[in-house]
């Protein structure tokens, strides 16, 4: 499941055109290198390695690639929601970026420790979501162009909506 949200994050990111950052720390050691999935879906991603960082903020590489990125709304995931996730995303609201904790696309060992986190990036005023939520968001509204994409990722992404959606498009023949 969480590798399916992982991916399906990357698709949104490539179905919306949104900038990407990826960074591993140590890829070459205990942390080993980045999903190939996401980095084929994410090819023109911007990618960061850091040489031992734990918070991804606190490379130099990383914060320069995100800035570059123009945004100031940031969608962010990781392998710990308590470690990777939150230190990058409470670094980045004190830098004066919005930012967007894309929660079921993030690992935790349990659910104390992921709830644990999620208290302490609220209290900091990052905003957690999810992968549907983050989808449904970008799209907006069915009659924006990215709707024929959209729609059978939701399909892929949300089981129950696949059958409304595979009506839909065995229909429309």
């Amino acid at each position: 499941e969480f590798k399916a949200n992982v991916k399906g994050l990357a698709k949104l990111a490539h179905i919306f055109k949104l900038p990407a950052v990826i960074t591993t720390s140590a890829a070459n050691g205990p942390n080993g290198p980045f999903l190939p999935e996401v980095r084929a879906l994410l090819s023109e991603a911007k990618v960061v390695a850091r040489p031992g960082e734990i918070n991804s903020w606190d490379n130099s590489d990383f914060v320069a690639a995100v800035k570059a990125t123009g945004r100031k709304k940031l969608l962010v995931a990781g392998v710990s929601t308590e470690v990777c996730v939150a230190f990058v995303a409470l670094s980045a609201v004190r830098a004066g970026f919005e930012v967007y904790a894309v929660i079921d696309a993030s690992g935790s060992w349990n659910k104390l420790v992921e709830e644990a986190a999620i208290k302490r990036m609220v209290q900091a005023g990052v905003q957690p979501v999810t992968v549907i939520g983050v989808g449904a968001e970008l799209q907006g509204d069915w009659r924006n162009p990215t709707a024929e994409q959209f729609g059978p990722w939701m399909g892929e992404n949300l089981p129950f909506y696949g059958n409304l959606i595979g009506s839909f498009m065995a229909a429309k023949g």
